[in-house]
């Protein structure tokens, strides 16, 4: 009876098929690169669709000034900015509300993987840029983020996967396209970005823009786990290509 509810309900979604020929619960075309910043501790790239994230970091090193330091532990800084063009639309340089947001929730969703207990009174800094934003940006940057963190050697318990689920109208869909994140029909478009570490499979990231049922979160949450798997494998291969 379940099944055929499940199954009522998608029929009559006003979203039945994906622009892009991709199914419900598919990728992106993915790419992932390592030690693209000669210059940086660590680096790499991530591109997911036409979305491009590039993330480096320095450190650890002292953290200035003195009084943020803690005795017993580094932390981790995260910085994240969008170019200004990015996106289509006229984009001020430098950061505003949003990138601030961003670099907190980045900050938040990494911690869980890194282990600076070694490192007192320092900082280890992480930057992302996105020189192209086709939706999902904040996952990109997370997923590019830990990659260039483990690249750096720093001490890291897990890897961190991140993907942005989607419901339109009734659909649950894997990693929306800037088109889907503006589709308006029906209840329109809800924005789940997710992030699950590798090892013990938790959330570090869920944030939610829309609206949705509990059932509907828990299939999102459930896609979203499956998608970040997919991804750890290509971050993983990656960081393996690494040439010495």
């Amino acid at each position: 009876m379940r099944g055929f509810t499940d199954k009522m309900a998608e029929e009559k979604s006003k979203y039945t098929k994906r622009a892009d020929g991709r199914k419900f619960d598919e990728l992106r075309k993915v790419e992932a690169k390592v030690g693209i910043i000669p210059e940086a501790d660590g680096s790499a790239m991530y591109k997911s669709g036409d979305t491009i994230a590039i993330a480096s970091v320095f450190g650890p090193r002292t953290l200035h000034p003195q009084h943020m330091q803690n005795p017993e532990t580094g932390i981790l800084r995260v910085n994240y900015d969008m170019m200004s063009f990015s996106v289509y639309e006229r984009k001020r340089p430098g950061p505003n509300r949003r990138s601030q947001e961003i670099s907190k929730v980045t900050e938040w969703a990494l911690a869980p993987c890194v282990d600076l207990s070694e490192f007192p009174n320092s900082v280890v800094d992480v930057f992302i840029e996105i020189p192209q934003a086709d939706a999902g940006t904040r996952v990109a940057g997370i997923n590019a983020a830990a990659m260039a963190l483990a690249h750096a050697g720093i001490p890291m318990k897990e890897l961190a996967s991140a993907v942005a689920v989607g419901k339109l109208d009734k659909t649950i869909v894997v990693d929306l396209s800037k088109e889907e994140e503006d589709f308006e029909e029906g209840e329109g478009a809800t924005d789940i970005p997710v992030c699950f570490l590798s090892r013990s499979k938790k959330l570090s990231l869920l944030q939610l823009d829309g609206k949705i049922s509990t059932e509907e979160l828990n299939k999102a949450i459930e896609l979203g786990k499956k998608a970040c798997e997919e991804i750890n494998k290509i971050q993983t291969k990656a960081l393996k290509e690494i040439k010495e």
